[in-house]
């Protein structure tokens, strides 16, 4: 499922997990932003009018004659072949009948019009693009931006025969800077959505016919070049509403979804980009509590957040003073201050840069692993699908791994703060709901199975925080409870490091843990019995088998005449003497 994004209201306010589309009043020539069920509708504002306007309609579009009737389906052919074949008025009046049919009034049309194979809509309203009028471009980019909403639109948008035209369409007009650049912005990022497409998308690197293909970083025209070229020339403090702030502002929110990819963070890391969007929360003057859902500051810091969990494109925002620049919204209780929390544990910050010893760190992010695997948001803050996973499990390794580095000879360790018994039953649980997804023998698994990578780091994080998980009652003690935990999850670890699908690195991890657990079986470790009760009452709960991690190991059987498990006759039918 993709996540819809931001709807802009009247007042400038986006409104999250929302798509952008565009729709026109009945009453007036303006667009107007509307909210029936579902997707939000809305109007995005042209940044060449006063922000309390709506987008309008281009003047020269009111005087083409008005139709008798409502446009209908049936009436897309003749209206595509005057929109390719007339130029002026009667294109945009055509076009402008396109745009009708797909708008909010009319949202059952949107996939029959791209989907259907009856109709080669897309095409022409590329073509549209490239009109040196703006009446028909205008109108085309709010027909496009419609039916990018639907998912199985998207995919042939994106990745379908008329992709090339559409993107590359879409791109000459923010590379030539027109009015309609921000449109262009919001409808790319509509479609980067579907993450299928993001990679496919960056690739955009357009040539002429017959020219050998280049590389995007080597083609001033190719997307992520012309993205970089708006934000670079972006002025440091831009005009509030104004076009090239609305541009720069919905190119953040593209990039924002194109750097979810690894390849793409690799094209990213390589341009201007990560020291443009570190520059954007350098230079905001309003303080992070006032940062509204889809402003340029919370794009910005997501792109930070994408990118640096990337080591790909880490560097590039590490070399940009990107640490220093976040680093003070960490103490923000929100989530612009749980972005930053994991920005700064993935750029390595060091231990001491977290507030509070740490503990805000700790159970922000460890909140946010739980949610995702129970799959829910947290209200006022972000949605269920907005954060993967291996990110949050990654942000809490990487936390684990400051502690760690910044323990001392003597005195607690700082991982104390993150091995609370929740989160420690937390890392268990991702990486035995691996081991038994992997097994085909074994009935029962989590609802939520997760990823070989999300696995590989929530065992590194248990790694990490032993010297804490292990820590020794007070006063020693023996405890058989602390013998079986130490057991089985030494046994899950080491079936885990086993699986084919570990990596290298997470099959080293995973046995160093298993071994230094098993060593510490004889005393009592409080952490580590409340810690695999936990997770032993939530396989229960999943109704998976309890036995799975307990060890195999028997001992020889003995009775009077001595041992007799070696013998190939014992237990069995056949005749043999014994002597």
């Amino acid at each position: 499922p993709f996540i819809q994004f931001g709807a802009l209201t009247k007042n400038n306010n986006y409104q999250p997990n929302q798509m952008v589309s565009f729709r026109k009043k009945k009453s007036s020539k303006n667009v107007d932003a509307t909210a029936p069920k579902g997707v939000v509708e809305s109007a995005a504002p042209s940044p060449t009018e006063k922000t309390t306007d709506d987008a309008r309609e281009p003047e020269e579009t009111a005087k083409a004659p008005i139709p008798s009737r409502p446009p209908q389906m049936e009436d897309i052919p003749d209206l595509l072949e005057t929109m390719t074949t007339e130029k002026g008025e009667k294109s945009a009046a055509a076009t402008k009948r396109i745009y009708e049919l797909c708008d909010v009034g009319h949202k059952q049309n949107r996939v029959p019009m791209v989907c259907s194979g009856k109709y080669d809509v897309l095409t022409p309203l590329a073509q549209c693009l490239a009109q040196d009028s703006g009446d028909g471009r205008h109108l085309a980019c709010l027909a496009l931006n419609n039916l990018s909403i639907p998912t199985e639109n998207k995919r042939v948008m994106a990745l379908g025969p008329s992709s090339s035209a559409v993107i590359g369409g879409l791109c000459k007009v923010i590379a030539e800077d027109k009015q309609e650049s921000y449109l262009c912005c919001i409808c790319l990022m509509n479609l980067s959505f579907l993450e299928a497409s993001i990679t496919a998308m960056l690739q955009h690197s357009p040539v002429p016919d017959g020219s050998d293909a280049i590389t995007p970083l080597e083609n001033s025209e190719s997307l992520i070049r012309i993205l970089e070229k708006l934000l670079k020339n972006a002025p440091a403090v831009p005009k509030s509403g104004s076009g090239k702030s609305e541009g720069v502002r919905w190119a953040c929110g593209l990039i924002k979804n194109l750097a979810k990819s690894e390849e793409n963070a690799a094209l990213f890391g390589e341009t201007d980009i990560p020291k443009c969007v570190v520059g954007n929360i350098r230079n905001t003057t309003a303080p992070p509590s006032r940062w509204t859902s889809n402003s340029l500051e919370d794009f910005s810091l997501f792109v930070i957040l994408n990118l640096a969990q990337w080591p790909v494109s880490r560097q590039a925002l590490i070399d940009a003073g990107a640490i220093d620049v976040i680093k003070p919204i960490m103490g923000e209780g929100d989530l612009q201050g749980l972005k930053a929390t994991m920005a700064c544990a993935f750029l390595g910050a060091p231990w001491t840069d977290f507030p509070d010893s740490g503990s805000t760190a700790a159970k922000s992010i460890s909140e946010l692993m739980t949610n995702i695997i129970e799959k829910k948001g947290k209200d006022g803050q972000y949605a269920y699908g907005v954060f993967k996973l291996y990110t949050a499990t990654k942000a809490y390794r990487d936390l684990c791994y400051a502690a760690n580095s910044a323990d001392g000879d003597v005195g607690e360790s700082n991982t104390k703060v993150l091995a609370v018994p929740s989160a420690v039953a937390l890392c268990l649980q991702v990486v035995s709901d691996l081991v038994l997804a992997a097994a085909d023998d074994v009935n029962g698994g989590s609802k939520y199975v997760p990823d070989v990578k999300s696995a590989e780091y929530s065992a590194s994080a248990i790694t990490y925080m032993l010297p804490a998980i292990l820590q020794a009652g007070d006063p020693p003690r023996k405890s058989l409870q602390s013998e079986k935990a130490c057991g089985e999850i030494a046994t899950m670890l080491t079936q885990y490091a086993n699986l084919a699908g570990t990596s290298a690195q997470g099959k080293e991890v995973a046995l160093k843990a298993s071994e230094e657990i098993k060593a510490a079986s004889g005393s009592a470790r409080p952490i580590l019995e409340i810690s695999h009760e936990s997770w032993t009452q939530y396989r229960k709960r999943e109704g998976q088998p309890l036995d799975q991690f307990i060890s195999q190991e028997k001992g020889i059987e003995v009775d009077e005449s001595g041992p007799l498990d070696f013998l190939p006759c014992v237990n069995s039918e056949s005749q043999c003497t014994i002597f």
